[in-house]
């Protein structure tokens, strides 16, 4: 059984991120042939289109990730009722110059946590909008719009009890939808 590379990119700098800890959580409910591995945007330059021909080392680093994998997973939180700057900011710079996008046919999962009782569902459809034009096929259903609140996650950073099903499904729907998209 060939392992399947998966970038996690998180929408979060944030030291204690609830998404860092989801993303967490739910790769250890994926099948054991998946392997994620955490794309770093935070070092990355803000996005300049006259860098282009120059791209950044870091810039140069992320589009490699993102290239040997086989699928992505986009975590985020809800900043404004949209995605966090660092997360457009690193999709601007992986999916130019025009023409060498390498979110290119990649499929992938979006979810997120926030405090708010809606979740992430603002920033989900935000950035659903924006991988649709990047041609990157997005698992469409089930959408998780997960609440941070006590007993989301256990003591050692795993999904708890009352989400672990409802989670279970949705990585597993998206271990599928992957797998559909990369045979």
């Amino acid at each position: 059984m060939s392992q399947i590379n998966i970038a996690v990119i998180i929408g979060s700098l944030h030291r204690d991120s609830f998404n860092a800890k989801l993303a967490e959580g739910i790769t250890k409910l994926a099948p054991i042939d998946f392997t994620f591995r955490r794309s770093q945007i935070d070092d990355l330059p803000l996005y300049n289109q006259d860098d282009d021909a120059n791209q950044a080392s870091q810039v140069k680093r992320l589009k490699a990730e993102i290239a040997a994998a086989q699928g992505l997973l986009f975590v985020t939180p809800e900043y404004n009722r949209s995605v966090p700057g660092v997360l457009k900011n690193a999709i601007d710079h992986a999916s130019r110059p025009y023409g060498q996008n390498v979110f290119a046919g990649k499929p992938a999962g979006v979810i997120g946590v926030s405090v708010g009782a809606i979740g992430t569902a603002v920033a989900q459809q935000h950035l659903r909008n924006v991988l649709a034009y990047l041609d990157a096929p997005t698992l469409a259903q089930p959408e998780a719009f997960i609440q941070a609140k006590e007993g989301l996650f256990d003591s050692d950073g795993s999904i708890g009890a009352a989400s672990r099903k409802f989670l279970q499904n949705w990585i597993d729907r998206y271990a599928d939808w992957v797998k559909k998209h990369t045979a």
